[in-house]
């Protein structure tokens, strides 16, 4: 049975309603647990030193991702603050010095025209038949932090999906992510969700809902929903297949059994002890060729 705690310390598994997003980041678990984000970085193109290095280490800011994460706060009304920098760029000392206070100030900074996308963003998603009605107001929860441990390694793991609806008429649970992408044709995001991992979120994030038995009686569903960053703003809801699920569920164990081997040991090793013998892509031949016809 699931229990719900309001603690800055998790020792427990359940689900975690109230947690800043700063206190889940910063992992309230004594002795660490793993996110996907972790799991994923732990493989290639990844590997354990860089993990390591990462997890130890405060990461520096990256601008790429304010127009997400204010995306976030419009479609999921959770998340930082937003502020507006009346500035065309930030080219000039006083637009980067806003900028970097609202940082410091725990706030998203975005330009006057990023701040009109991403309101125009957000009335395509309540304007999108099927996006619409999921992330309607009152029709689920936002941000959740969920914390469990694997039965087979040991190893604590959390999770904090974007949204939880409440469970369907026929009592399925559906859990969603809300992503940012530039282009959200089937080819594309076929490429982003191998080349990003998502595959092995989507199965992450199942593993934490199964564990924590919030699914019910019926197999809970992860829907990815995606939006083009570029107007008209276009929305794609994607679930995955069987078998891409099933590769994520194996990527996520190698991570799991990568990790709780690391941290036994303490050796987090990089990629290689000795030279690799190392040929070029497979494609390599071919385009070589081309080059001569």
């Amino acid at each position: 049975m699931t229990t719900t705690i309001e603690a800055p310390v998790v020792t427990e598994p359940g689900v975690y309603p109230d947690m800043p997003i700063d206190v889940y980041h910063a992992d309230p678990v004594p002795g660490g647990s793993l996110s996907s984000s972790g799991a994923r970085k732990l493989l290639d193109p990844g590997c354990p030193a860089q993990f390591k290095h990462d997890r130890d280490h405060q990461q520096p800011h990256k601008r790429e991702f304010d127009l997400g994460h204010a995306a976030h706060l419009l479609v999921l009304r959770d998340g930082p603050e937003l502020e507006v920098i009346d500035f065309p760029d930030w080219k000039k000392v006083a637009a980067r010095e806003l900028r970097d206070l609202a940082y410091a100030e725990g706030k998203t900074p975005l330009l006057r025209k990023e701040h009109e996308q991403v309101q125009a963003m957000a009335e395509a998603i309540r304007q999108h038949p099927t996006a619409g009605a999921l992330f309607a107001p009152g029709n689920g929860i936002a941000e959740q932090s969920l914390f469990w441990q694997d039965p087979r390694h040991g190893v604590w793991r959390r999770a904090r999906p974007d949204w939880m609806p409440h469970r369907q008429d026929d009592g399925r649970l559906v859990v969603v992510d809300y992503k940012t992408a530039r282009a959200v044709d089937p080819s594309a995001l076929q490429r982003a969700v191998y080349e990003h991992g998502y595959h092995a979120q989507a199965a992450w994030y199942l593993d934490a809902v199964k564990a924590l038995d919030l699914h019910g009686d019926q197999e809970p569903a992860f829907i990815f929903v995606f939006q083009s960053k570029t107007a008209p703003y276009l929305v794609h809801l994607v679930e995955l297949d069987f078998p891409a699920l099933t590769l994520g569920a194996a990527r996520n164990e190698r991570a799991l059994r990568t990790y709780a081997e690391c941290e036994r040991t303490g050796n987090w090793p990089g990629f290689n002890d000795r030279i690799t013998y190392l040929p070029l892509p497979p494609y390599a031949e071919k385009r070589d060729q081309e080059e001569y016809l």
